[in-house]
């Protein structure tokens, strides 16, 4: 078992309960990390055995960049689509995390995270 990593894909979009939130838009930060067998793609060196982290960060983008009021329902799309789309994925962790949210305080950011095993 291995591990792919993602870290620190920034994305801008408009997720928010507040009305501004949706006209004004954020960055975002997402964190993935996906666990898959990757023992014959280390022998092989072929991308074909492997996740492939493009395809990943295309689904962090493409989720991320889709409007909706919670961040867990963010964070629950690219896990979704992760299981789907990549059936060499044996559990994953997504973090979602809003910089800068529109909270009273000193808040550097907010952050959802979630995990998923295989059934």
């Amino acid at each position: 078992m291995g591990k792919i990593r993602l870290k620190n894909v920034r994305v801008y979009s408009n997720h928010g309960c507040l009305e501004e939130e949706g006209l004004i838009g954020s960055d975002y930060i997402v964190q993935l990390e996906v666990w898959a067998d990757l023992n014959r793609s280390s022998n092989t060196d072929n991308l074909n055995d492997t996740v492939d982290y493009v395809a990943l960060n295309a689904i962090i983008k493409e989720e991320t960049l889709k409007r909706s009021k919670l961040l867990e329902v963010v964070a629950k799309r690219i896990i979704d689509r992760i299981f789907y789309e990549h059936g060499a994925v044996k559990k994953a962790r997504v973090e979602v995390s809003k910089i800068n949210p529109p909270i009273d305080g000193d808040v550097e950011a907010v952050s959802i995270i979630l995990k998923r095993k295989e059934l």
